[in-house]
């Protein structure tokens, strides 16, 4: 009898050190998944391609979603309040890393984590956005890519269209830091060519009708910079310039597919893609943030839409890229 008991008290021993292995084991399964939180800052085809492009470069580099990778995606509509209760979200999840799609998406998760590294894409100007210390050494927990395109060939490529020129529209939105650095760029550009720059800024969606109607009815041409408000309500902007018969030139290569003629832009998805590649690096323990230098897009190519050229009375095979 003793010996039963025994032998059932040694069964049952084993048993429970088996189930604690496995237990183990699940545990060790759960921390090889690395979990990443991204915040967008509104939803338009640029800002959907980089998320789609980054999660392709994860891909790539060996993180797929739903095997060793799990992401919390946010997209806080343009709206303030969201991007700030969605970033804390993010951090009270301890993620291993975040992702900021735009301007505004990338300051509010910096805002809420010193800590936690983040990669950013689809922002001009990483430093004037208090994200880094220099694009060569980063020196915080953040790094990432530039949309930043020549400012100065888009000009070009917009008086080559338009050579008579007197008076060029630019419109934007005030409060996206990244569409003033480049209005206040290309204005500059303008200038030194000699010719007259009128702005014209919308607020939000719901004024871009209007602001394009006005700006289109007092210029030669148009220059939108890479904004969310306008990438937003491209085909509101197709509208209206193809009624007035007004060239506009775009950094976004989205907005011109949508709603411009002409740009020498970049490919989201593909910088997306690098972003991704940089965030793999981290979740590998290869690379830190404040290490990594912010990488600008590898290609930029001359987008032409040619419907828009042919409804604007322009060929499109006579529309080159400046130099």
């Amino acid at each position: 009898m003793q010996i039963k008991k025994l032998m059932a008290g040694i069964s049952l021993t084993g048993l429970l050190l088996l189930g604690g292995c496995s237990n183990n084991k699940k545990a060790d399964n759960d921390s090889d998944v690395k979990h990443v939180g991204v915040l967008q800052v509104v939803q338009h085809p640029s800002l959907d391609k980089a998320y789609k492009g980054f999660k392709k470069g994860l891909k790539e580099e060996g993180y797929v979603e739903g095997k060793n990778l799990k992401i919390d995606y946010q997209n806080a509509q343009n709206n303030q309040d969201n991007l700030k209760s969605m970033s804390e979200k993010l951090v009270n999840e301890k993620s291993d890393l975040m992702l900021g799609i735009a301007t505004p998406a990338a300051q509010s998760l910096a805002n809420a984590s010193q800590d936690i590294p983040i990669v950013v894409t689809a922002v001009t100007d990483l430093k004037a956005a208090k994200l880094v210390k220099s694009d060569a050494k980063p020196g915080k927990n953040v790094t990432g890519t530039t949309d930043m395109v020549s400012i100065e060939r888009q000009i070009k490529l917009l008086l080559s269209i338009v050579p008579k020129a007197k008076t060029i529209g630019i419109m934007y939105n005030a409060g996206e830091s990244n569409s003033k650095i480049q209005a206040d760029l290309a204005t500059a550009v303008l200038k030194k060519a000699g010719v007259k720059v009128l702005i014209k800024t919308a607020n939000s969606t719901n004024d871009v009708q209007q602001v394009t109607e006005t700006l289109a009815s007092k210029v030669d041409g148009i220059f939108v910079p890479t904004d969310n408000t306008f990438d937003s309500a491209a085909d509101v902007v197709g509208k209206v310039v193809k009624e007035k018969k007004v060239p506009l030139v775009a950094s976004s290569v989205d907005q011109v597919k949508t709603g411009g003629l002409a740009s020498i832009g970049i490919d989201y998805e593909l910088l997306g893609e690098q972003t991704g590649k940089m965030a793999a690096k981290i979740l590998a323990g290869k690379a830190k943030p404040a290490d990594m230098p912010v990488e600008k897009a590898h290609d930029m190519k001359l987008v032409v839409n040619k419907k828009m050229a042919k409804a604007l009375g322009i060929d499109p095979k006579s529309i080159k890229a400046p130099k």
